[in-house]
């Protein structure tokens, strides 16, 4: 992208701030331009915090029916998926859908416990229950 053709129109999720966009200058040089976003990305990203948000709903409605653990609740309420969450603790994806699991989720150890908490920002109390 040429350094001209960087898009302004601006965009409401990023709170009046700019962003850095990498494009080409006069010389043919990579530089970082600041930006006020697109439409295009204002969209994408509204769609996306509205299907987390919506996760986050249906993961609470499952702990609180005993179908899952607060973990699955706080995986989304971060805006992670299992696949960042996996990454964030270096547990295995399977190892972190079984520990979503009310009755797996109550015999954690204490060190699992706590690597989940310091993944998702929490204490230790936060993270076994809902808000």
């Amino acid at each position: 992208m040429d350094m001209n053709n960087v898009p302004q129109e601006g965009n409401k999720t990023l709170g009046g701030h700019k962003k850095a966009v990498y494009a080409k200058d006069a010389d043919g040089h990579i530089v970082a331009v600041a930006s006020k976003g697109w439409e295009v990305e204002e969209i994408v990203t509204s769609q996306a915090v509205a299907e987390m948000m919506a996760l986050t709903e249906t993961a609470r409605q499952n702990v609180l029916n005993g179908l899952s653990a607060p973990l699955e609740y706080w995986m989304y309420a971060r805006r992670m998926d299992l696949l960042l969450l996996a990454q964030t603790t270096g547990l295995w994806r399977w190892r972190i859908r079984r520990h979503c699991r009310p009755a797996i989720f109550a015999r954690l150890p204490y060190g699992l416990l706590a690597r989940y908490a310091e993944a998702l920002g929490l204490t230790l109390q936060e993270l076994q229950h809902l808000p």
